[in-house]
């Protein structure tokens, strides 16, 4: 008999440590399910109480409201499943050829045929199944005789492009004023610094009331609209830009500008090997330039006009046709941008002062230019204390696009808020809320975590 059995013998379960924490947990799981079922019960009994019923069958019933912006919606087709089974075969091929060059001691990124391989399975090959499929995806809009599913699904649209765009902005903007702020030129570094203090320290929801009724409703009215050759437009209502149109040939056009960024990513690649080898990068501008101007040129004139333009035409009371920035879009674009990019360039600017000064002055010893040093040894460095907090402040986009209801945005809050209004539904849509908000931020936190692990420094 082992010396813990030993030590337990004839000791009552009660006063066993192991037993005593599983009832503990027991008891803890029982108690939360009686209450999750006691609010359930009481939640029923209130609806029935005042006529209302449970379920999501509301949902089919007809909208019957307007929205200001419907982005066209994904309805997937039965060609759709070619482009999953494409995509999981790629993945399952991609991690064979990774198990594969693990057991000889080298990576995928170690040779260019390898990293081309894995891009063709995971790429390629599932997006010409989908160009090719020509029933994979079809395209709805939203209108008044929609249902409340497609109203949800416009509101979700229009959150999901305020959250992608913001990242990306309020990350790009953020590196800029971290830079500034570590410039030696005395006059960039306090603008930069005072951009981020003055940011930081203003609500969010008082800077979107800022640019949309400050900034963006002094603009003239429609008549006296600011016009530039029926290129730009801009009036209060928005600005109006010409919309490309697809034609017969846009799939090649589209292909040939994935292909020529395939071909930047190889010439970035073949720099950093130069780099590894002879000290010296190789040039990344002009071939890269040449790459993604000459093959779309290419594919242009082969394919004839891929595109033509839809130009904004003055109709009524606004414009109609080409692409419509609208204020409330901007405003909510430019606020969460600004706001948050002052948070970013703070965790970039500590990022970068976290690399200690021997990395810049080994690289400066090597003759390297100092964008160079920036680029190649500084902040690959700095990611593995930027990466972390950015997950916070993307996130924070994601919740915050919610406010987009103060200033008339029609997001997925905003939507809701109608539908509960006309339905009644309060729980259901409280429900659906918080489910793709979750969704929404565990998805920003697995692909961030993924990111994270797959710079994070390996011990030997």
């Amino acid at each position: 008999m082992s010396q813990h059995a030993l030590e337990n013998a004839g000791v009552p379960f009660w006063r066993n440590p192991q037993i005593r924490a599983w009832i503990y947990q027991c008891i803890m799981l029982g108690g939360l399910l009686w209450v999750a079922f006691s609010m359930y019960q009481n939640t029923l009994a209130n609806l029935e109480k005042r006529g209302i019923g449970s379920g999501f069958g509301f949902l089919q019933n007809e909208a019957g409201f307007n929205i200001g912006e419907t982005p066209p919606i994904p309805v997937l087709q039965g060609g759709f499943l070619w482009f999953i089974a494409a995509l999981i075969v790629g993945l399952f091929a991609s991690r064979a050829i990774a198990v594969w060059l693990k057991k000889k001691g080298t990576t995928i990124t170690a040779s260019d045929k390898t990293v081309f391989a894995v891009i063709a399975f995971v790429g390629i090959i599932p997006v010409l199944v989908l160009f090719l499929g020509s029933d994979s995806i079809s395209f709805t809009r939203y209108s008044e005789s929609s249902s409340y599913v497609t109203a949800l699904l416009t509101g979700f649209a229009n959150t999901i492009k305020i959250t992608i765009l913001g990242c990306i902005l309020s990350t790009i903007l953020g590196l800029f004023v971290a830079l500034g702020r570590l410039s030696p030129n005395w006059l960039i570094s306090k603008l930069c610094s005072w951009y981020v203090e003055l940011n930081r320290n203003l609500p969010v929801l008082l800077q979107l009331f800022f640019w949309y009724f400050v900034v963006l409703q002094q603009l003239p009215s429609v008549r006296q609209s600011i016009d530039v050759g029926g290129w730009l437009i801009l009036n209060k209502r928005g600005l109006f830009l010409p919309a490309p149109v697809a034609q017969s040939g846009a799939w090649l056009f589209c292909l040939s500008i994935g292909a020529a960024l395939i071909g930047v990513y190889f010439i970035c690649r073949r720099s950093i090997r130069l780099l590894n080898e002879r000290g010296t990068p190789g040039k990344i501008l002009l071939p890269s330039l040449a790459v993604l101007i000459g093959l779309p040129a290419l594919a242009w004139l082969i394919a004839g006009t891929p595109f033509t333009l839809d130009y904004p035409v003055l109709k009524g009371f606004n414009y109609r046709g080409g692409i419509d920035l609208t204020p409330e879009f901007t405003a909510l674009l430019i606020g969460l941008t600004v706001y948050v990019s002052a948070f970013n360039a703070e965790i970039i600017r500590s990022g970068i002062q976290s690399v200690s000064n021997g990395q810049r002055e080994a690289a400066r010893a090597l003759a390297l230019k100092e964008r160079h040093v920036m680029r190649l040894v500084i902040l690959p460095q700095a990611m593995r204390v930027i990466v972390p907090p950015m997950t916070s402040e993307y996130l924070a986009i994601a919740k915050n696009s919610s406010l987009a209801v103060a200033i008339g945005y029609p997001d997925f809050v905003s939507v809701g808020g109608t539908i509960l209004n006309q339905s009644g539904q309060a729980v259901e849509i409280v429900g659906i809320w918080m489910g793709v908000y979750l969704s929404l931020s565990l998805l920003i936190s697995l692909g961030m975590n993924w990111y994270n692990a797959k710079i994070k420094l390996v011990e030997r």
